[in-house]
């Protein structure tokens, strides 16, 4: 099969309604990383990455937006994922969602972690939201898409 049939398919094969249910699914991400960065752990993440208290973070606009379109793409692909697998429900996507995670999105940011000399703890925030999002941004695609 040739590459650009493959993307044809892909994205033909959601439906309007689904084509909804990714941006749903890519804003509660975003709105799940603005809870979880600037508010859960807002003191130990800014500690880690080294921002000072009371500073605010530079290029906060384009953070958001571009972790907006990151959240975009990857709901995408997850319910391509979840289509191609026959997957539709909450429980299912939520299950894609996670298997995803420790595939594709775990063992580079645990790799990159690594090289950049980052602790633990950093690891563990970055790595626990990303979990979370899969399994969120799965379970709103399949729960709501059959």
């Amino acid at each position: 099969m040739r590459e650009a049939n493959l993307l044809a398919m892909l994205t033909v094969s959601l439906t309007k309604h689904l084509w909804t249910l990714v941006v749903i699914s890519a804003v509660v991400q975003c709105f799940l990383g603005a809870l979880w960065y600037g508010l859960i752990f807002k003191k130990s993440w800014r500690k880690l990455i080294g921002i000072p208290e009371g500073e605010k973070p530079k290029n906060q606009l384009f953070g958001v937006v571009a972790s907006l379109i990151a959240c975009f793409v990857l709901s995408f692909v997850l319910a391509n994922i979840m289509a191609l697998a026959g997957t539709l429900t909450a429980t299912g996507g939520a299950s894609i969602g996670i298997l995803c995670f420790f595939g594709f999105i775990a063992p580079p940011l645990f790799t990159q972690h690594i090289f950049e000399n980052r602790r633990a703890n950093l690891f563990a925030i970055n790595a626990a939201y990303w979990l979370v999002a899969m399994a969120l941004g799965g379970a709103v695609i399949g729960g709501f898409g059959s």
